[in-house]
């Protein structure tokens, strides 16, 4: 049902992204269709002097480098906006936010004393830093937001930018999350990869297999970001280009366990039914599902048994893209909306590489290839730490 009574019909007009298989909406997807990388999936040819001079750079966090690049590539894409400033906002998602940057003040404070620790420390570490960057950049003086819920960070910052469009407070909205905690500093290893690995969520083994039966964790990645949601009719009025439809959107908790998902999967059960009800559609509906899919042995399998329950067995077709782009964190939110996106423009599901041999105990219908489909509502699920759920509904655009 396009557009819920007394609410605004909101859309995708722009989309930017960095990641570990391509830069630019067309490199990226093109990427989701390349063979399975191994081990950390750093974003090796990320140049930040692409979008800011060295000095802003130098002042910049890698995370909140690289949202001013997503944000930035959304906006170009997206065309002249033509909004009141007052009512364009920005909402942008970070799990950790500026942690390369405060490993390496760190290691200055202990080898060189605290006379030596940057004044810039504060400001390049804190998890607004990327929203700010991006509304100082372009002028947008609307509501500017930092969510912060771990890996349903970016799905969520999506969703709350869609709801100040729907219900009028602002005619667009720069959406999405960044991610940045895989270098180490020096001699020093990545203390963000170091402290996932001593608590046995990373992949030992370097690869990434979602929903297949040897997975054995996630491998971590860095990256970012962003769409341009806008008022269907402000959009229209201008002759955008226009992706798709944001239908509908939940945020949901478990209020069980700082790391585990709940038994049942009973948070996220609720989110996606949520999410249908939001976008007036009925399971049934639903022609694809971007699984969440992160590879590791209890957040598969539960994710497998939630989505179960409210769609049937064996479901809507599922994807994960996670065994190319790696789990960015935060960041994988807004990667997999992008790619949602892409996916209704050019009516092919990416494949979840890596799977080969399927749990057994999980009964999805996992797509596997490349898989033409006739698109139509797309949900998009995102869960992490802290019990966090968030799910938004894209589709093609209705009459």
């Amino acid at each position: 049902m396009p557009g819920q009574l007394g609410r605004r019909r909101v859309v995708v007009t722009g989309l930017g992204v960095v990641a570990n298989c391509g830069t630019g909406k067309d490199a990226f997807f093109d990427g989701l269709f390349g063979p399975a990388p191994v081990g950390v999936r750093a974003v090796a040819d990320f140049d930040p002097l692409a979008w800011m001079d060295s000095k802003e750079a130098r002042q910049t966090d890698r995370f909140a480098q690289m949202a001013i690049a997503a944000a930035s590539m959304a906006l170009d894409d997206a065309g002249e906006l033509g909004t009141d400033p007052l009512r364009t906002g920005v909402i942008f998602g970070t799990g950790v936010g500026g942690l390369e940057t405060l490993q390496e003040q760190i290691t200055v404070l202990v080898q060189k004393g605290p006379r030596r620790v940057s004044p810039r420390l504060v400001p390049m570490i804190m998890g607004n830093a990327g929203a700010a960057a991006i509304s100082m950049r372009f002028g947008l003086r609307g509501p500017c937001e930092t969510v912060v819920t771990a890996c349903a960070a970016g799905t969520q910052a999506i969703g709350g930018a869609f709801r100040l469009i729907a219900y009028g407070r602002c005619d667009a909205v720069v959406a999405g999350s960044s991610e940045a905690s895989i270098a180490g500093v020096g001699e020093y290893p990545s203390i963000g990869i170091t402290a996932f690995s001593n608590m046995t969520a990373l992949s030992t083994s370097g690869f990434s297999r979602p929903f297949d039966v040897r997975r054995d964790g996630f491998v971590i990645a860095e990256g970012g970001g962003s769409v341009i949601l806008e008022e269907l009719e402000h959009a229209r009025a201008r002759g955008a280009h226009i992706y798709a439809e944001l239908l509908g959107a939940a945020s949901t908790a478990d209020a069980y366990h700082i790391t585990a998902p709940a038994p049942g999967g009973a948070g996220a059960i609720a989110c996606m039914e949520l999410a249908l009800e939001d976008a007036g559609i009925s399971p049934a509906d639903v022609a694809h599902i971007n699984g969440h899919g992160t590879s590791t042995p209890l957040n598969d399998l539960a994710e497998a048994e939630a989505i179960n329950k409210v769609f049937g067995t064996p479901g809507p077709p599922v994807t994960s893209i996670k065994g190319i782009t790696g789990h960015s964190l935060a960041g994988a939110g807004a990667l997999e909306a992008v790619a949602v996106a892409l996916t209704l423009e050019r009516g092919v599901i990416p494949p979840t590489v890596g799977l080969e041999e399927q749990d057994p105990e999980i009964h999805l219908d996992v797509v596997t290839s490349p898989r033409e489909f006739t698109p139509g509502p797309v949900l998009s699920n995102s869960f992490g730490f802290g019990g966090h759920n968030g799910c938004i509904v894209l589709g093609p655009v209705a009459p």
